[in-house]
């Protein structure tokens, strides 16, 4: 109704669609539909190639299908349950292919996704990822690819939203998106230049059952990087045969273990450090820390035999090496995943993992990055996004300086944690009474009144 008031509003000779209908019709003749394909309303599988007619999981045998109660017509009081045709769950799949095929179509756009190659200053300086040795290696290994300056590089960035403004409601959905890196970094950032490939639908996360919905793009990748596709180039005239790799993951901490397969909690949680990872559980604070970060600083740094501002530890072993691809390979065999939550309806548990590994470490499944060919020899495969870990430094650090309860790390708890380690002695909590105890200032406590007015007492 409001397409039809505005027709009648447009001069003549307007070419308004008069339904979404008709608008989604134009979308899809540029070439940017998307495809919807069924899946198991619990992450086992896709109804997709093979499993395409299937009606039913063949893992959980939950129904692909929705059902509705709805009253008879015969006896309006009773009630009978009927299959309507209506997916239980739908993956949006927007095909990348005619979406890449468009940036050639543009001379000017066509001409930007060659800067990384042609306008790109060299100075030693990281400006963008082609600077970076991750990319240069990529350029090592293969060689063809790289001989072409139009094959496209992107790198995969996911996480989970709450698409309904009221935060009361629990609900997470996923979206995929493509980064371009050929574009200069005034360019690839931008948020008409950003590329949706998947839509994975909620009311719950995919967890670590993120791989069966990434099927159809790496499916596509695959193809994309063996075979290519042919492309009409404007900015030269010519057609050409792109090609396409993913070079890396981009994500918060806990996406990072659904998506490279290593869990990140627990205490093995670091995924670089791998088995190495130096870990002590608080009992007060009910956590793991991590102490083992000296290892990183040069053999002669300072801060490695500092034992007072630390542990009461001093440091002097090597930083772990950091594992390749095959390494990866290695600690993955004999690892069986059978993806897709319990059929019980709780969908906080997961199926347990068949595993006949030995050492299995912290892994919980191999990544379906691995069907990539080139995902093996790739020298940094998933990143950290610096946005969340600026603000949870952040907010941690002020909360602690300013006191503000609730996020200051300086609490009872983290004093009894010192005093069973046996550091710190001058912050240890004292008790006063049966009901009160004396926390003692520490150095960076913010404030200019006298001594008992800044101190803390508990009660």
């Amino acid at each position: 109704m409001l397409l039809e008031l505005l027709k009648d509003a447009l001069p003549e000779g307007e070419t308004l669609p008069r339904s979404f209908y008709e608008t989604k019709k134009i979308i899809g003749d540029l070439g940017l539909k998307y495809n919807k394909i069924d899946a198991c309303p619990n992450d086992c599988m896709l109804y997709w190639k093979d499993t395409v007619d299937e009606q039913s999981c063949g893992i959980c045998g939950a129904s692909r299908w929705k059902t509705f109660e709805h009253q008879s017509d015969d006896d309006a009081t009773s009630s009978t349950a009927k299959e309507r045709k209506i997916p239980a769950k739908i993956l949006r799949h927007f095909p990348l292919k005619p979406r890449l095929q468009r940036l050639y179509m543009s001379s000017k756009t066509a001409s930007s996704m060659k800067w990384h190659y042609e306008c790109r200053i060299e100075d030693g300086m990281l400006r963008h990822p082609a600077n970076s040795p991750a990319w240069k290696t990529f350029d090592h290994y293969h060689p063809t690819f790289s001989s072409d300056s139009r094959n496209v590089r992107l790198g995969l960035a996911a996480d989970g939203f709450n698409p309904f403004k009221t935060m009361s409601i629990t609900h997470s959905t996923w979206p995929v998106i493509l980064i371009l890196y050929n574009l200069p970094p005034w360019m690839c950032m931008k948020q008409s230049y950003f590329m949706m490939s998947l839509l994975i639908p909620g009311p719950f996360g995919p967890d670590n059952d993120i791989d069966v919905y990434l099927q159809p793009l790496i499916d596509e990748l695959k193809d994309l990087w063996e075979v290519g596709i042919d492309t009409y180039d404007a900015s030269s005239n010519e057609i050409f045969r792109m090609r396409v790799a993913l070079l890396w993951t981009i994500s918060d901490f806990p996406a990072y273990a659904n998506l490279s397969g290593w869990s990140t909690k627990g205490r093995l949680a670091c995924p670089c450090c791998n088995k190495d990872t130096l870990s002590k559980y608080l009992k007060h604070g009910r956590k793991f820390c991590y102490m083992g970060h000296r290892r990183f600083l040069e053999l002669d740094h300072r801060f490695r035999s500092n034992s007072r501002s630390f542990d009461g530890t001093e440091e002097f072993s090597e930083a772990p090496t950091l594992l390749s691809g095959s390494d990866v390979l290695d600690q993955l065999q004999g690892i069986n995943v059978t993806f897709g939550k319990k059929t019980s309806g709780n969908y906080g548990h997961k199926r347990r993992r068949e595993d006949n590994a030995k050492d299995r470490y912290n892994w919980k499944k191999q990544s379906i990055f691995f069907d990539l060919p080139y995902w093996e020899h790739n020298l940094l495969r998933h990143n950290l996004d610096v946005m969340h870990i600026e603000k949870n430094v952040c907010d941690n650090v002020l909360g602690t300086l300013l006191n503000i309860e609730g996020k200051t790390k300086d609490s009872l708890k983290a004093r009894l944690d010192m005093q069973d380690m046996g550091i710190r002695q001058t912050l240890h909590p004292r008790q006063l009474s049966s009901n009160k105890t004396y926390l003692p200032p520490a150095c960076f406590t913010m404030s200019t009144s006298e001594k008992d007015d800044f101190c803390k007492v508990l009660k």
